[in-house]
Parts: C-alpha cells; structure tokens; sequence
C-alpha cells in the first residue's frame, strides 16, 4: 500500500507543462519577464562600442556578457593596458570562468585611474546601468588614445615605407635637388662680401665699439649712417648754440641740424678712410699688393701712393657731395618749404573765417527764432490765462455741456469727411461697373447669343449626366461596401492561424487541468481503497483478538482458531495476488499509452512537416501563376 501511495503524487498548480510545439513542430519558448531600462541601456553600450570601432559586438551569436566583457577587454587593450583575458576562445564560458574575467578587469581600472566604481559580480549580473557609465569613459578614453598614437603612427609608417619605396614626386625632388644646391652656392659665391680695404697696422686703435663696428663695415664698402647718440648730441649743442645767438625758423633749424650731422659724419667717414688701404682693383682704385706684384720693387713708395690716390679720391668724393647739397640749394629749399607752409597756414585761416561766419549767421538765426518763439508763447500765455478767467466766471455745467458739443462736433465732421470721401468711391465704383455693362451690352451679338445658349445646353446636359454618375457611383460603392463586410466576415489566413494558436493554447490548458484532475482523481479512489483495506485490517485484528482467549481455552478450539487463521491469510494471499495482477495490468496498460502518445506525437510532427510543406507549395504556385499572368500581360 505504501508503494501504491508513493506512485500517485500530487501535482502541484503552475507546475511546468511538457514540452509543447507550434505549427511547424519547433518547441514553444517560455517567454521571459526583462527590465526594460537594463535593455535600453545595453543597446546604447553596444552603440559606443560599434561607434569606438569594436565591431565584434554585431555578432547575433554572442552572449551579452562576452559582448560587454569583450568590448571592455578591447578598450583596455587600446589604450595602451595589459590585461591578460583571452576572449577570441572562451565564449560561453562557466561561471568560474566569468568571475575570473571580470576581476582580472575591474583590478586593471584603478590602474587607469577610472573615476567609476564596478565591482565583479556587477559585470557578471550584467548590471548595465552601472556598466554603461564605464564603457562610455573607456571609449571616451580609448578614442583619445588613437587620436595621440595616429601621429605617431602614421610618421612611423611613413618612414617606414620611405625605406624601400618612393613616390613620384620624391624622385622628381632628388633630381631639382641637386641643381638646386648648386646654384645656391653660385649665388653665395657670386654675392659674398669681399673686402676692398684694409686698416693699416700703425693706425691708431679705436676706443668705442660703435667706432669698430663702422671701419669693419667700411672695409667691406658699406656705409654705417648716422649714429643716434651723436645725433642726438649734435642737436643738443645746436639747440644750445642757437637758442644764445638767435631765433631760428623750424624748418630752417631742422635743415641746418642735418647738415650739420652730415657734415661731422662726412668728417668721420674721412678720418677713418685715412688709415686705410685698398684691397682690389676696382672702380679706378690701385692697391699696392698689385702694384708690387706687378712691379717687384719700390713697394712701399708705390704703397703711399696708392694710399695718397684712394684719399683724394674720398675728398673729391666729398667735395662733390657738398657742392651737391650747397648752401644756396639749403637754402632755396628752406624758402620754399616756408611758402608752402605759409600756404597751408593761409588757407587754414579763410576756413576758419568762413566757418565762424556760417557759426555766426546760425547763432544769428536761432536767437531770432528764440525771440519769435518766446513772444507767441507770451502771446498764447495771456490768451490761455484770459479764457482761464472767463471759464471761472462762467457756470461749470455749461462749460462741460459745451465741450461736450464741441466734442460732438468735432467727431460729426470727421464723419461726415468720411461719409463723404465713401460715397465718392462708392459712385466712382457704380459708374465704372455701368460703363462696363454698357460695353458689354453693345457689344453683344447674335452669334455670341447663340452661341452662349448653346454652351449654356451643353452645361445642363453635362450636369445631368454628371449626376446620373454620381448616382452609377453611389450604388456601386454601397454594392462595393456590401462584398467587403462579406469578404470581412470570412477569416483570412492569418486570422485562421491565429485562431488556431490560441486553439490550441486553450487546448493545452484544458488538457494541463484536466490531466491534473484525473490525477486528484486516481490519488482519491487510491486512498479510498487503502481506506477500506485499512478498515478490515483492523476489523480482523479486533475479531482475532476478542477470540484469542476463547481459543486458547481447549484444544479443540485452538485447533479451529488455527484453522481460521489460515484461511484468513490464504484469503489475503489471494487479494495480494488479485491486486498485484491489477497492477501488472494497469502498467502494461501504461506502457500501450505511451507507446500510442509516441507514435501520435510522431504524426503530429509529420502533420506540422507537411502542413509546412503544403503551404511553401501554395507560395510557390502563386508565384508561378503571378508569373505567367505577367507574361500573359506582356
């Protein structure tokens, strides 16, 4: 019986159902409750990965978990981090596995100085709300990184492929190049600074810097200009000078101030060509290297005399340049510039009187108008003040009843105005619009009247017929409207499979209670029958013990209560073997149910393969027939 009792159990409500299939005999898959903020979330973790490059993520195949770990891996990996995960063979990996991975990277984040915190078991939940904010800084990061190695980079391969390779252009660089620096050097050679005289040995030595730096310069044939401090200090004295002796006009002192400093630095330039000797045959000049070379005696009378021509030379130089820029010439230019200034000044001065005239001439009118405009303000004064006093003397209610008038009569003639000025458009509108009918009336011939009249037939007759389309219409729309509510009745396709489906949901549920109300039942009439045998266990045990003192009494009865007894245990012997006949029959009974749910579940697939089938054909032979009606159209 306990056996019997541990066969039959109870099913549980909401318990899983066996294994149910859809129309094409694939397996239904349970429908799972997600968090919809933790999907969003994922989504936009796989946009910054697929936008940071890591393409890997589009791969429908993948676990989020090893497109997330994976995507993490690769933004640690570019910017420069070692992190010793091996993603490429360990998709779908246990959960040891992933545990190892994510705190082999959440111990490589503080090292990059990450200003999130994630911890392990975060990444394996796949807690993407606190996942996303760490993605996004190791794209962001992973991004600046190939921004400052893309320089690098690209140098380095640039290099690298100059090494073995060149271009077009490089070629045509290395054959200008060549040529280039040629006449490059030509043009240095060519231009190079060349001395043309030399300062003699026992000439005295220059004390300033600013004395050296001009003979070196002089050597080389180049001018230094005048010197700011001398200049300065010439002007100081000249200024001094002049101020004791007379008043100078400004522009005469500025001439005389240059030529002054001209003067000393001509003095200058003279003292210096002194002690120097020519160094080439150029421009008429001799030195006297050449001379002794060509000579080879006298060298040091033919040196003077070079040395005395190369002065005269710089004083006739200079005579020339003062005989240039003569007093008389200074002169006459300090006249002039004085004219054109007294010039300037004159004319300054007329617009000056002419202004002051036009001044003058406006100040002359404003006063005159201020003049008139204070007197009619009197005026309006006085007035105002007597209608004052008149209105204190007159009653206050005429005086509003007036202005009220006054008002009235005001707005009245305003209306009138506009009334008027209406009319007249009004009339001029009217006269046109008779013109015209005139026009027209005149104009009008008997032809147009016909032919106006005929139109005018043509118009009633097409209005007649557009109506009696419109009426064709409306029937043939309600008749249109009629097949379609018919045509709606009918399920289609779809509907059906629908309907189908939730047939057989409804189906299933109705099977599911159904199986566990035949259960409830088997588990009553077991325990109803355990009940009984229970009971007569009991009944047998009670009548066995009211008579086991009777029977040991004699031994007749002794006898007859053994007797008993054995009948009593063949009697179970024989249900015992009844019941376990049942059993064996009940359970080749099963098994035949089982093999017949086999072989039905066998047909159904069958059913749904070829149901699969007959509608592929049914597409197929659509499509055959849109094709050959296209040709047909052809």
């Amino acid at each position: 019986m306990a056996s019997a009792a541990s066969v039959f159990h109870r099913v549980r409500a909401g318990s899983k159902i066996g294994a149910q299939y859809d129309q094409e005999g694939n397996v239904i898959q349970v429908e799972t409750r997600e968090d919809e903020e933790q999907t969003v979330k994922l989504s936009e973790i796989l946009e910054l990965l697929l936008a940071a490059g890591y393409f890997r993520a589009r791969i429908k195949g993948l676990s989020p978990f090893d497109k997330v770990v994976g995507g993490m891996t690769w933004c640690i990996t570019t910017c420069n981090f070692d992190i010793d995960v091996d993603l490429l063979f360990q998709e779908n990996s246990t959960i040891g596995q992933k545990i190892s991975l994510t705190e082999k990277i959440v111990s490589v984040l503080p090292k990059m100085k990450c200003p999130h915190r994630l911890e392990p078991h975060q990444i394996q939940g796949l807690d993407f709300i606190h996942i996303f904010p760490v993605i996004q800084w190791l794209v962001k990061r992973a991004i600046e990184t190939r921004e400052e190695m893309g320089d690098y980079v690209r140098s380095y391969s640039v290099s690298q492929f100059q090494k073995t390779h060149s271009l077009p252009e490089d070629e045509e660089f290395f054959q200008r190049k060549d040529k280039a620096v040629r006449a490059v050097l030509d043009v240095q050679d060519v231009y190079k600074p060349q001395r043309r005289y030399r300062r003699q040995r026992d000439a005295e030595q220059l004390q300033d810097e600013e004395s050296r730096v001009h003979s070196t310069l002089l050597e080389y044939g180049r001018r230094y200009g005048f010197s700011k401090q001398s200049k300065q200090d010439k002007t100081d004295d000249g200024k001094a000078s002049l101020s004791g002796s007379q008043v100078v006009p400004p522009g005469m002192a500025e001439v005389l101030e240059e030529d002054n400093l001209q003067a000393a630095e001509e003095m200058r330039i003279k003292t210096l060509m002194t002690n120097m000797a020519a160094m080439a045959i150029e421009e008429g000049k001799l030195t006297a290297s050449a001379v002794g070379h060509i000579v080879g005696l006298q060298s040091e009378e033919i040196k003077q005399i070079a040395s005395e021509y190369a002065e005269k030379q710089s004083e006739l130089s200079l005579e020339e340049r003062s005989e240039r820029y003569g007093p008389l010439q200074q002169h006459r230019r300090t006249v002039a510039s004085l004219n054109k200034q007294l010039q300037q000044k004159t004319k300054q001065l007329e617009e000056c009187r002419a202004k002051h005239d036009e001044v003058k001439m406006g100040c002359e009118e404003a006063k005159r108008k201020l003049m008139e405009s204070t007197e009619q303000s009197e005026k309006l004064q006085r007035e105002l003040n007597s209608l004052e006093e008149t209105e204190q003397q007159v009653d206050t209610g005429l005086m509003d009843k007036l202005r009220s008038l006054v008002t009235m009569n005001e707005n009245l003639k305003q209306q009138e105005q506009e009334f008027r000025t209406h009319c007249r458009e009004e009339m001029s509108r009217l006269q046109q619009n008779i013109e015209e009918l005139k026009s027209a009336s005149g104009q009008d011939t008997q032809d147009e009247r016909e032919r106006s009249q005929l139109i005018e037939e043509q118009h009633n007759s097409d209005r007649e017929k557009l109506q009696k389309i419109r009426l064709l219409m409306a029937r043939r729309n309600r008749e249109i409207a009629i097949l379609q509510r018919k045509i709606d009745e009918v399920p289609s396709r779809a509907e059906l499979t629908q309907y189908q489906k939730r047939f057989i949901e409804l189906y299933s549920q109705v099977s599911a209670t159904h199986k566990e109300t035949k259960q409830f039942f088997t588990l009553y009439n077991t325990l109803d029958d355990k009940k009984v045998y229970l009971e007569k266990e009991v009944t047998l045990l009670n009548s066995i013990h009211d008579n086991f003192q009777q029977a040991m009494s004699s031994a007749a009865a002794k006898e007859q209560f053994l007797r008993q007894m054995e009948q009593i245990v063949e009697g179970i012997k024989q249900s015992r073997i009844k019941i376990e006949k049942k059993k064996q029959e009940n359970k080749m009974r099963r098994d035949q149910l089982n093999d017949e749910y086999l072989e039905l579940l066998d047909k159904q697939r069958l059913y749904f393969k070829t149901v699969k089938d007959f509608k592929e054909e049914c597409r197929r032979n659509e499509m055959l027939l849109s094709k050959l009606r296209a040709k047909g159209a052809s």
